[in-house]
């Protein structure tokens, strides 16, 4: 548990880390984000639970040799094996509470996150107009103040262009000095501007010229209203995003693959069908284009008898015929290729709940002997090696997630190549943790070198 909980809080960090700049200075409740941080922690949880069995298995098994346990178990008759069993069983059970986690939890937190960070990032930053500076926050406006008391809402030398009217800055307003407060309901800011000027200058057309009317005014006191609901954080709704592939459980991905994939078929052989149809049309469409430019064209030389605005005229219509099949053919190809990356999406999403479950397992088989073997523990060298050996499970997983998603391997290949790279790892450090192996015991390879270059007495 404890290892798990670090690995999550690191995770979720670099989560804060990437998406700083699109929480920070918003305005967001602390419930907005405190909810978008709790969401956000279950859909890491896949990728904090393989990690954590990974370093609390070495840190077990690594402290228990540490200490001399294994040996004084070995010594007692109790096998490596019998020892490595109930924390295997142990492992598998975790495995399995992933995927249920991860077929029925998952779904939802990430339906409910990625709503939530895609409204949040959509978010206006929070009002806040700075000395010297336009701001251009509110729809229709950009406001410029000289500078302003700290200790009231009084404004100094505004300026404000008004872009309402879709005209460029054919609007510009001038005060002296302002005061600016909000509403009880904090849905609009009064502003109001004493001993001021506005220009504006219009589009009026008098016989078909503009004559462009320029309009100066003066005033002692004016009060504009701006409407800051563009600043409250406005929800989109679930149902949007609900049929995407990361929102859906194991069974409702199988339905949908199915269904895409009957659906891929049935257009292929509708597309196969136009296709067969638009070729004769092209070809009648040339037989009647032969036909209407020269009657005897001679087969051999048939540019023999096309001269002038005949020959163009053949040229741009067989032309135009090419360039019409080329578009067809292309749309289609498309089309297909669009179709098919689609259901590779939703085939790599089903496949990642079988993975990530059986992870957990691997990166035991992993941990567990490497731990025996090395014979340290704590959170120094066991954390090192977890943090490389999950590197580099994350690694061969991204790499053949994305070459899946660019159909360059099948999705089941791309998705369990890194277990099946892995699981030898594995394999072979539990075989020489149980045959009490030495690839790790630098004294080892030390005396095997002395015994190498000790010098020869004759």
């Amino acid at each position: 548990m404890a290892t798990f909980f670090i690995a999550l809080f690191v995770l979720i960090m670099q989560f804060l880390w990437k998406y700083i700049d699109d929480m920070v200075g918003k305005g967001l409740e602390w419930f907005i984000l405190a909810k978008l941080i709790f969401y956000t922690s279950i859909t890491l949880v896949p990728l904090a639970l393989p990690l954590a069995i990974l370093v609390s298995s070495i840190m077990t098994y690594g402290n228990l040799a540490e200490h001399l346990e294994l040996t004084a178990a070995k010594a007692s008759g109790v096998s490596l094996t019998k020892m490595f069993r109930p924390l295997l069983i142990t492992a598998a059970l975790i495995s399995v509470i992933a995927f249920l986690f991860s077929n029925y939890v998952l779904p939802v937190a990430n339906l409910k996150s990625g709503v939530l960070l895609y409204d949040v990032r959509q978010q206006k930053p929070a009002l806040d107009i700075r000395e010297g500076v336009f701001y251009s926050g509110i729809d229709g406006y950009s406001i410029r103040i000289g500078n302003k008391d700290k200790n009231s809402d009084r404004l100094y030398s505004i300026m404000i262009y008004d872009h309402t009217q879709g005209l460029g800055n054919n609007k510009v307003i001038l005060a002296d000095h302002g005061e600016m407060k909000l509403t009880d309901d904090k849905q609009f800011m009064l502003l109001t501007l004493y001993d001021g000027k506005s220009y504006e200058e219009g589009v009026k057309f008098v016989n078909g010229v503009n004559t462009r009317p320029f309009t100066q005014a003066f005033f002692k006191e004016q009060q504009l209203r701006f409407d800051l609901s563009i600043f409250n954080l406005k929800r989109t709704p679930e149902d949007w995003y609900r049929d995407s592939w990361q929102m859906l459980n194991f069974s409702q991905l199988t339905k949908a693959i199915d269904s895409l994939e009957k659906n891929y078929n049935q257009r292929a052989h509708e597309l196969i069908a136009s296709s067969v149809t638009y070729l004769n049309f092209m070809s009648d469409s040339a037989k009647m284009l032969k036909a209407s430019s020269v009657e005897s064209v001679p087969e051999s030389n048939p540019e023999a008898l096309l001269t002038g605005r005949d020959r163009n005229r053949v040229f741009e219509n067989a032309l135009s015929l090419a360039r019409n099949s080329k578009i067809f053919v292309n749309n289609n190809k498309d089309e297909m290729e669009a179709r098919n990356r689609t259901i590779t999406r939703y085939r790599i999403e089903w496949h990642r709940k079988f993975t990530l479950s059986i992870a957990c397992i691997i990166l035991f088989l992993i941990g567990a002997p490497f731990g025996a073997i090395v014979k340290k523990g704590g959170l120094g060298l066991p954390l090192v090696v977890s943090v490389l050996f999950f590197l580099l499970f994350h690694i061969i997983s991204i790499t053949g997630e994305k070459f899946a998603k660019e159909n360059v391997i099948d999705p089941a290949n791309g998705m369990w190549i890194a277990p099946l790279a892995l699981l030898p790892i594995g394999l072979i450090l539990m075989y020489k943790a149980t045959h009490d192996s030495v690839i790790f015991d630098v004294d080892a390879y030390r005396n095997t070198l002395k015994r190498i270059f000790k010098p020869r007495h004759s």
